[in-house]
């Protein structure tokens, strides 16, 4: 509906005070969040980050990014599970370095708020929000799934990365950082016992993120999405803020498109879209929008 129309870019004047009007007086708070607010968070998949957990893998096959390495076509099963479980391990069960989910949930703890995201970091409860309010539409690396998939089950996959992880020499101490010992080369394979296999087939197990018609959508995901439908249904007629954080164009009839929809559907609906050098909105829309380019920690610590 949107696809061929004008968009406005430029920043709303006194947008940081708009918005904090907009949060001061919505009825509910609709959070639409995209992998830049992890970024934000310090969820980095290159530089830094990528060499302190990395550096063994890219030596030897010359990528120089976590996505990259996720992709490689490792001979063994022991070699893929050893660099997916560090991948998981940071990425999932570590906090992020920065406090933007903390910030963010500072501003709506008070609020009836939902949000649905694409991200799969699991970094909205690790900050307090509550799981019945969250749908995660493309998985977590918090869950492993059969490869086939034979059923529509997916299984928590905690104990067995952590134990990936230590097999190859690290440690995980109590706040969960990872290291290694002084002296202490990591290991690039697991033990082969460690290798997980889909308990009703016998097929490899692999992680539930969306990539193609094989994601697994378990009762979890279709309780959350009831819920978020349901959200919207009670709330259609209220004064409702669309509050989109740091989403991109790779999946944007998720997040981006619906809330376009929505916000120019509902009469007293707002739409406020954070992003950084990405904010904009439809000219059909751009009365009750509020946009503000820039990095979205940074703006939640201006609110």
């Amino acid at each position: 509906m949107f696809g061929h129309r004008t968009m406005k870019s430029s920043d709303t004047p006194n947008g940081v005070a708009k918005l904090q009007e907009a949060l001061a007086c919505a009825d509910a708070i609709i959070i639409g969040a995209g992998a830049g607010l992890s970024t934000s968070a310090g969820f980095i998949y290159t530089g830094e980050r990528f060499e302190k957990f990395f550096s063994d893998f890219a030596a030897k096959y010359h990528f120089k990014d976590m996505y990259s390495g996720g992709f490689y076509p490792y001979e063994t099963a022991e070699e893929h599970w050893a660099y997916w479980s560090r991948y998981i391990y940071i990425n999932r069960y570590m906090d992020p370095p920065k406090p933007v989910y903390d910030r963010l949930f500072e501003l709506v703890r008070d609020k009836d708020y939902f949000v649905l995201t694409t991200n799969v970091d699991h970094c909205f409860q690790k900050s307090g929000f509550a799981k019945h309010r969250l749908f995660y539409t493309q998985g977590d690396y918090g869950l492993f799934q059969c490869s086939q998939p034979c059923h529509n089950s997916t299984y928590e996959n905690k104990d067995v990365i952590f134990k990936m992880v230590e097999a190859q020499g690290y440690i995980i101490s109590e706040d969960r950082a990872l290291f290694l010992p002084d002296g202490i080369i990591p290991k690039m394979s697991i033990p082969t016992e460690l290798v997980p296999y889909c308990p009703k087939c016998g097929k490899p197990m692999t992680m539930n993120l969306r990539a193609d018609d094989s994601f697994v959508e378990d009762e979890g995901w279709h309780i959350a999405a009831e819920r978020y439908a349901e959200f919207l249904r009670r709330h259609q007629n209220m004064k409702v803020l669309f509050l989109e954080l740091a989403v991109g164009f790779n999946t944007p009839g998720i997040i981006k498109f619906s809330f376009w929809r929505m916000a120019n559907e509902w009469q007293d609906a707002s739409y406020a879209c954070l992003n950084y050098g990405e904010a904009f909105a439809p000219n059909e829309i751009i009365q009750k929008s509020i946009i503000i380019n820039g990095d979205v920690g940074e703006i939640l610590d201006r609110l």
